[in-house]
């Protein structure tokens, strides 16, 4: 839709009447209700412009306005904008419309319109205008609540609370689509359309006390308008009759003016109205003010001047002119407060401020910036006066030195702190006690406790990281600006990290916690000077490098000096080596490296410093050793010299050898001797081979600088003494090795000589190798030559020969074929029993493959399947086994329902035995009973529910007709599950339940077969997915409710049919449980306590000391029951395993319709909530699975024949504890509920039900992996059409009745189409019938006194009803093609038996042979012969039967006739040779093989089913012999005590003084049985409202039975059904008080004294 805003007055509105004599009646009328549909729009746009004002959202276009505010959201938002205090965004339903969105209006919707309601209601809105909750949420009159927000408009502003709603009529544009479609949606409604124009008339009317007062003065102020003059204004307008507030003669001229512009405004639009409306419906405020408008143009002005007033004083600083604005009436501010004045000029000047930068101008604030300004300055202040009490209380906790207190403290919100970790209370106790103290008060402020708290933090923060060895985490922490570290460089953190955690470590050590702040600055301090230390060092490391370059010894001796490069060992003598070797190592890094660049570094400096130091050191010692060496050869002395070379040449010397190294030494001293005896005192060595080093003999000085003489030559050097010695050590140590070693030698010659005698035999032989084949050629030629020769020789004689070799060959092959022939003869004679099998087997595996072709193949050809075409043949085993199928599962039923009775009659005998018990009835009415029981017991229960098998025979011929119907419409709802889904909803729960048990389970005849197995499968899905959907809000109330389906499925499965399933699964882990007499589980420390206490006493023979009734906590101080329990739990673990190994084993034995219906739930929850987690679905399977289906049976195996009870036997207490402690663990296993609250004891448990539930969830996920139900039965679309029998139900008269009645009362809700099936079925019965016209007129004699006991009986007359489809298709009628092509499959087979061909066309299209006539008649004779002897329930319909007799001929042009047909509707096509038919015939032998396997198995289940139900009927009947005896021991008693009470056997006379049961109901009030204690307390109901609740109590038909209806106001709310014997058993278990009506809870012992008192007398 598009609005296009106009300017006043430049067109009419859509519809305006122009030209009215141009036309009719008619069109005017249309034109009329266009106009009304347009101008209804136009106050649909005004209010939705309105609202958007007031919200500040945006909400949907005009034409969708009505139902977007159905939700009422956008009402309750309006009414939390006038109305605050009364609603709040926690009150509006579904605030943000998720809700509405995803699933549509929901009936809490309707509590936002009445949010609204109460809203308007609190701001004193007449309710004049207050629209109904169902206007709204049923769209009874939208209009209505259009009408009431104009009137909200008005009044709001009246009020000063919200802006005036503007005029739009005229001024947008609506297509003609859109009015037209708001035209027909108001005359669908039929609403009339409330007056808009009158709004403010009314409203004034309603406030106002004097209306003829108040009229006056308003055309008074009006008139005072029109004249312009403001001060005849201000005096009307200051008349008490106007009933106007706030009116400021000062203002006077300013009112004039606004009222003047609304006057005008007003006027313009009523003159746009004035074409549409009639004189007489005008209204004189349609041009006039009215009062509200009046006011709240004045509200305006006022508010207007107050807001200057503000933000004048706001612009002056004006503190005292502020509070002054602020408190003016028209703003109408809240909570002004003027303590907060400064608080609020300071908040204001900075929102104004901010305003203005944003908006470029300076801009006034409006009243909701102040006001929103106001609360935050209010709530700022609020915030400072509680910051500074926590901060006093912060530091008295500081001093007090309570670190938990203190984190306590810190971590308030009052106080305004940062972050706190609660893990380092005491780091942050210990270091703000040490700034405090450090405090020149002894106290710290806010901010210094800020600052404090938020370094502290960051430290503690620090040390986790530091604690944790985050290296990430450390920095980002030293980066914090809140942890204020000085000196950081960032290029240091990474050595910063490192050097923390090395301290963290050490500290953690020696037991500290914590680095404080500044343990961590001084780290950082230490870093950063150990990085300027490196820097330094870096930098004399340079100039080191460039003084070796330079060559100066001086200069390098200087750089390595300087005290940064902190070098060791530097000896200002060695410079010059020091120079030389540096020098050496930096180019020699040079060369390595191949740069010429590279520099020394460090350790490189100080290794060739400490390397210089040796080598001088080690010169100096070579120096002195040369010295003296030379010295003593010059003298001729030998003695030193041993030791000289010993300790100053460091050489290995031998002793024996001292005179030849003085001799050698002193020959080689000679030979360098000189005459010349002026030659210098120095020596020279080289040091390292490339440095020289100089030594003064005579003064024993060295240096490494030349000494610039010419050193001794006379003299050996170092290296000459070195070499000589060694050579003569050398040649001694050789010498004395060949001695040593002479045999070795010996033998190292011997082996020489025969390496060459070796080598010379491998020169020979590989020469003859080499020669091989020269060898081997010459050998060949030889052997050649000789065996040419002898083959000559040979070939010579056969030659002359030649007859005789050919006959003696003839002779030999015929021998051998001779031979041949009798050995394989003989073979086949012995294995002749093993071909005739393996000729079988090719036959069979042919067959097979034939088989396997037609099973498998996707389009079998015909000439396979003509070769089983005879497998859809019915031979007599098939009828047999079909009516012994059909006789079983008629006794089935038969039994299950007599044995039903039987057990409803038992129960009720329990009941009756019961309140005999409790003295609540006489004997006679036990005895009464009985009397009936034993009748029912006696064969006559079959009787009665079945008087005639024949069914429809056994009644009148008129009424067959009726019957068949009924037929044709139990068939319709057993097919179709969705009529029964919805017929069991519209029911009450009570009615439903007994619905199903009877009619449903009845209809489905309690699935004896699997087409109705599969039938009630679908019916339960159909009906649980409509509950789903229609009745389940959250996924938990599947749990928490009991939905009708859930129970209807669990009853089935625990009925007749899975009775046997429970049993197998269940009963040999229970009887184990039950059979070992040392089991012992008592859970209960109170019980145990008990226990022990009377096992204590029993042993002493004195009374125990100790009290004996204790509470849980108080049993469980005492070490023996502690123990008890603990060996009661390990027991409990140890059978619950032995439950679960069962039950997890068991999977496969589970009914395959409990894990069906569990897959449906399961799927179904989760399609309708998709968020759910696969764990909260699979708890609601196992809800289903184990709490509903299993756990009952464990928990009570007697009541759901688990185990075999003899009649009068009973389960031992201990053994019912037993199994109830096992159910209780594997129920909270299956939920994953752990021991909590009163279960704590049993927490040791919880890590077994973790475990436990794990493996349930496996096994919940594998139970709904379970096929569909049609591939489960292999049940389709044909499968009725080609079954062998029809379906038969067995059902009663009144069950009829009763069915036929529900339809029809619920006809509308389950059949909502007029074309429905079921509609044309029920139309075609009629009413209901009663019994008498259902059996016939004369069925029962009029004159009978006891004709209603009789009617009541043959009313459980059970017939039998072949069900039918009434649609099935008739001769000549062609609609269904379904079975259309059930007919075309069974010509087709005929005619393929008698006539073959290779495809079906070919065959249609050959004219058949006389013989293959013959043949078919034949095929017809023996079919109808067999048709003779089928029984009437499975003989197929007329029209079949007449199809098969037809001639071979005739057949196949129906078959034509057929098939165009079936290629029409595009089943068949004739360019695949009409391949798909026999596809379809394939699969009918297919389903046929099937069908009689899965007979075969149902006649076994039925079997089955017949004796387990016939166990059950011998135990009911052992039961009544037992009521029996006890009946018969009760009257024998009554006899021997000679009673006064007489009692007739026969139930004819009443006991004497025996009180019949009181008939009439019973009324009390709440507040009566409250007084009574009965009941005591109703949830959600104030004591007070107790008056208005009325309790209804009436006694049902059965003895002990209830009803109880409870009324509110009159209005009946609910009603429970309450059994007495129910009662009985809750007191029985010490259940105190219960739960009615899932809401009222009531007093047990007392409710049960009430009913006694009031319905029996006692």
């Amino acid at each position: 839709m598009h609005h296009e805003e106009l300017a006043p007055l430049q067109r009419p509105h859509y519809g305006s009447i122009v030209d009215d004599e141009r036309l009719s009646a008619e069109e005017m009328d249309e034109r009329r209700r266009q106009n009304i549909a347009y101008e209804y729009l136009c106050h649909l746009e005004e209010a939705k412009r309105w609202m958007e004002v007031c919200l500040e959202e945006e909400l949907p276009p005009t034409t969708e306005l009505e139902e977007g505010l159905r939700n009422g959201v956008y009402l309750a938002k309006l009414a939390k904008f006038f109305a605050p205090n009364v609603v709040s965004d926690k009150k509006i339903y579904d605030v943000e419309q998720a809700r509405y969105k995803r699933s549509g209006l929901h009936f809490r919707h309707t509590d936002n319109t009445v949010q609204w309601l109460r809203a308007m209601e609190s701001i004193g809105l007449p309710k004049i205008f207050y629209p109904e909750t169902t206007d709204v949420y049923d769209r009874k009159n939208i209009p209505r609540m259009i009408y009431c927000i104009h009137a909200l408009s008005l009044y709001l502003f009246k009020l000063g609370l919200a802006p005036q709603i503007q005029d739009l009529l005229g001024k947008v544009d609506f297509t003609e689509e859109e009015i037209s479609n708001m035209r027909k949606e108001l005359e669908k409604y039929g609403i009339q359309m409330p007056s808009f124009s009158k709004i403010g008339g009314i409203l004034a009317s309603e406030l106002s006390v004097d209306e003829a007062a108040l009229h006056a003065a308003v055309i008074a102020i009006n008139e005072a308008i029109e004249k312009g003059i403001a001060e005849q204004t201000i005096v009307t307008l200051r008349n008490p009759n106007a009933m106007l507030l706030n009116v400021d003669e000062e203002l006077a001229q300013d009112y004039q003016n606004e009222l003047f512009e609304a006057k005008r405004r007003k006027e313009s639009n009523a003159r746009l109205k004035n074409g549409a409306i009639s004189e007489e419906e005008r209204d004189v405020y349609e041009e006039l003010l009215t009062q509200a408008e009046i006011q709240g143009n004045i509200n305006k002005i006022n508010i207007h001047i107050a807001l200057v007033q503000v933000n004048e004083a706001i612009d002056q600083q004006d503190e005292v002119a502020l509070m002054a604005g602020l408190n003016r009436p028209a703003l109408s501010l809240l909570e002004v407060l003027p303590q907060n004045s400064s608080w609020y000029l300071m908040q204001l000047c900075n929102s104004k401020e901010q305003k203005m930068q944003i908006a470029g101008v300076p801009n006034m604030l409006d009243k909701s910036e102040i006001q929103n300004e106001v609360s935050v300055a209010n709530a700022e202040a609020e915030a400072h006066k509680l910051k500074l009490i926590a901060v006093d209380n912060i530091n008295t906790t500081i001093r007090n030195c309570d670190p938990s207190k203190t984190l306590v403290a810190l971590m308030k919100p009052e106080a305004q702190l940062p972050v706190v970790h609660s893990f380092a209370a005491v780091f942050y106790q210990t270091e703000l006690f040490n700034l405090q103290q450090q405090n020149a008060v002894n106290y710290l402020a806010h901010d210094e406790l800020s600052i404090a708290v938020e370094m502290l933090s960051a430290v503690v923060l620090l040390n986790q990281a530091l604690e944790n060895k985050d290296l990430l985490m450390i920095k980002n922490h030293l980066r914090t600006p809140c942890i204020g570290f000085s000196n950081l460089e960032e290029e240091n953190f990474q050595r910063y990290a490192d050097t923390l955690l090395s301290i963290k470590s050490e500290a953690s050590s020696q037991g500290q916690d914590y680095l404080s702040w500044n343990d961590i600055q001084n780290c950082i301090d230490m870093v950063n000077m150990q990085i300027k230390e490196e820097n330094e060092r870096i930098i004399a490391i340079g100039q080191i490098n460039e003084a070796i370059d330079q060559g100066n010894p001086e200069k390098t001796l200087e750089t390595l000096l300087l005290p940064t490069a902190k070098l060791q060992d530097v000896k200002p003598v060695n410079a010059r080596h020091y120079q030389d070797v540096l020098y050496h190592a930096k180019a020699q890094k040079c060369k390595e490296s191949q740069d010429e660049s590279a520099l020394l570094w460090l350790d490189e400096i100080q290794k060739g410093i400490n390397g210089g130091n040796n080598n001088i050191k080690e010169a100096a010692i070579l120096a002195v050793g040369t010295s003296v060496i030379n010295k003593s050869l010059e003298k001729g002395d030998s003695q030193p010299i041993l030791m000289i070379l010993q300790s100053k040449f460091g050489l290995r010397v031998i002793p024996e050898c001292a005179e030849n190294y003085f001799r050698n030494l002193s020959e080689a001293k000679n030979m360098k001797a000189r005459e010349d005896g002026n030659e210098s005192p120095w020596i020279k060595l080289v040091m390292k081979n490339m440095y020289d080093y100089y030594y003064n003999v005579e003064t024993e000085e060295g240096t490494c600088d030349a000494p610039g003489v010419v050193p001794k030559t006379s003299w050996l050097t170092g290296e000459e003494i070195q070499s000589i010695v060694g050579q003569v050590t050398a040649d001694y140590n050789r010498e004395q090795l060949w001695l040593a070693n002479e045999n070795l030698i010996v033998q190292l010659q011997a082996r020489a000589r025969g390496f060459l005698v070796r080598k010379n035999y491998q020169e020979r032989k590989a020469y003859l190798q080499s020669q091989e084949p020269s060898a081997i050629k010459i050998q060949a030629f030889w052997k050649g030559y000789k065996q040419r020769k002898s083959y000559i020789d040979r070939l010579k004689v056969l030659q002359g020969n030649v007859a005789a070799i050919v006959k003696i060959q003839s002779w030999v092959k015929m021998w051998l074929a001779k031979r041949s022939y009798r050995k394989r003869l003989q073979y086949f004679k012995d294995h002749n029993d093993e071909i005739v099998k393996i000729q079988a087997f090719l036959r069979a595996n042919k067959a097979r493959e034939d088989y396997r072709t037609l099973i498998g193949a996707e389009n079998p050809p015909l000439t396979v399947l003509r070769k089983f075409a005879y497998l859809l043949d019915q031979s007599d085993l098939d009828f047999q086994e079909e009516l012994e199928v059909t006789r079983l599962r008629e006794e089935v039923v038969t039994k299950i329902r007599s044995n039903q009775q039987l057990e409803k009659d038992l129960n009720l005998m329990d009941i009756k035995i019961g309140l005999l018990v409790k003295n609540r009835i006489t004997l006679q009415d036990v005895v009464l009973h009985s009397k009936k029981l034993n009748k029912k017991s006696k064969s006559q229960l079959e009787e009665m529910v079945m008087v005639d098998k024949q069914g429809i025979k056994g009644l009148s011929k008129e009424r067959r007709k009726k019957l068949e119907a009924y037929q044709h419409l139990f068939y319709l709802l057993q097919t179709n599950p969705t009529y029964l889904a919805k017929l069991i909803f519209q029911m009450p729960q009570n009615k439903s339940t007994k619905f199903m048990d009877t009619v449903i389970f009845t209809l489905y005849n309690y699935a004896s077969n699997q087409r109705e197995e599969y039938l009630l499968l679908k019916l339960f899905k159909t009906a649980l997915e409509e509950e789903i959907n229609s009745k389940v809000d959250q996924i938990q109330d599947i749990v928490t409710g009991n939905p009708t389906v859930i129970k209807m499925v669990v009853s089935f499965n625990r009925g007749a049919r899975g009775q046997n399933t429970l049993r197998q699964l269940l009963a040999p882990v229970v009887k184990e449980i039950m059979e070992d007499k040392s089991l012992i589980i008592n859970t209960s420390p109170v019980d145990v306590y008990k226990s022990w206490v009377n096992q204590l006493e029993m042993q002493t023979g004195e009374a125990s000391k100790l009290p004996y009734d204790v509470t849980t906590e108080q049993a469980l101080t005492h070490a023996e029951v502690v123990n008890k329990l603990e060996s009661s739990i390990q027991s409990l673990r140890a059978v619950t395993d032995k439950v679960l190994t069962t039950i997890f084993s068991s999977l496969n034995m589970m009914p395959y319709g409990m894990r069906y219906i569990a897959k449906v739930l399961k799927c179904s929850l989760h399609e309708k909530f998709p968020d759910a987690t696969e764990d909260e679905l699979l708890k609601i399977v196992g809800n289903l699975l184990y709490y509903r289906y299993m756990n009952p049976a464990i928990v009570a195996p007697d009541g759901f024949d688990i185990i075999d009870i003899t009649a009068g036997g009973q389960i031992h207490p201990d053994q019912r504890r037993n199994l109830g402690c096992v159910a209780k663990v594997l129920q909270h296993a299956a939920s994953n509920k752990l021991f909590e609250g009163e279960s704590e004891h049993l927490s040791s448990m919880n890590t077994y039900l973790s475990q436990t539930y794990q493996k349930f969830r496996i096994f919940f996920q594998a139970a709904c992996d379970v096929p569909e139900p049609e591939e489960k039965f292999n049940i389709d679309e044909y499968s009725d059409m080609v079954t062998l029998s029809k379906p038969v139900i067995y059902i009663s008269i009144e069950e009829i009745i009763n069915t036929h009645s529900l339809l029809l009362e619920h006809q509308d809700a389950i059949a909502t189409e007029p074309n429905d099936l079921l509609n044309e079925l029920l139309e075609g019965l009629g009413p209901v019938p009663d019994v008498e016209s259902f059996l016939g007129e004369g069925a029962v004699d009029p004159n009978d006194p006891n004709r209603a006991s009789t009617l009541n009986q043959l009313a459980k007359t059970e017939i039998s009803l072949s069900l039918t489809s009434k649609y099935e298709l008739r001769e000549g009628e062609d609609q269904d093609l379904k079975s259309l092509m059930i007919k075309t499959k069974r010509l087709i087979v005929d005619v393929i038996r008698t006539q073959p061909g290779d495809t079906l066309s070919e065959i249609l299209e050959t004219p058949a042979t006389a013989v293959q006539e013959s043949e078919h008649l034949k095929l017809a004779e023996k079919r109808a012969i067999l048709d003779s002897k089928t029984p009437e329930k499975m003989k197929h319909s007329q029209s079949i039967f007449e199809d098969r007799q037809l001639p071979l001929e005739q057949k196949k042009r129906k078959i034509q006739r057929n098939l165009r047909t079936l290629e029409q509707a595009g089943l068949v096509s004739s360019a695949t040779k009409y391949q798909e038919i026999i596809n379809e015939i394939a699969k009918d032998i297919r389903n046929q093989r099937r069908y009689r396997h899965h007979r075969k198995a149902e006649l076994v289940k039925l079997q089955q089913t017949l004796n387990a139900l016939n166990s059950k009927t011998t135990f009911y009947e052992e039961q009544i012999n037992y009521y029996n005896t006890y009946i018969k021991t009760c009257l024998d008693n009554l006899t021997r005590k000679n009673s006064r009470r007489s009692i007739k056997v026969d139930g004819k006379e009443e006991v004497k003084g025996s009180k019949k049961l009181k008939q009439t109901s019973l009324k009390y009030t709440a507040a009566r049985l409250h007084e009574k204690g009965v009941i005591l307390e109703i949830e959600d109901l104030q004591t007070n409202q107790f008056k208005n609740v009325m309790f209804d109590i009436t006694p049902g038909e059965e003895v002990g039975d209830f009803e109880i209806k409870a009324k509110f106001l009159g209005v009946e709310m609910e009603k429970v059904q309450l059994h007495f014997q129910d009662l009985l058993q809750m007191q029985y278990e010490g259940v105190a008080v219960m739960k009615m009506f899932d809401k009222a809870k009531v007093n047990v012992n007392l409710l049960i004294f009430l009913l006694n008192k009031k319905f029996y007398g006692k």
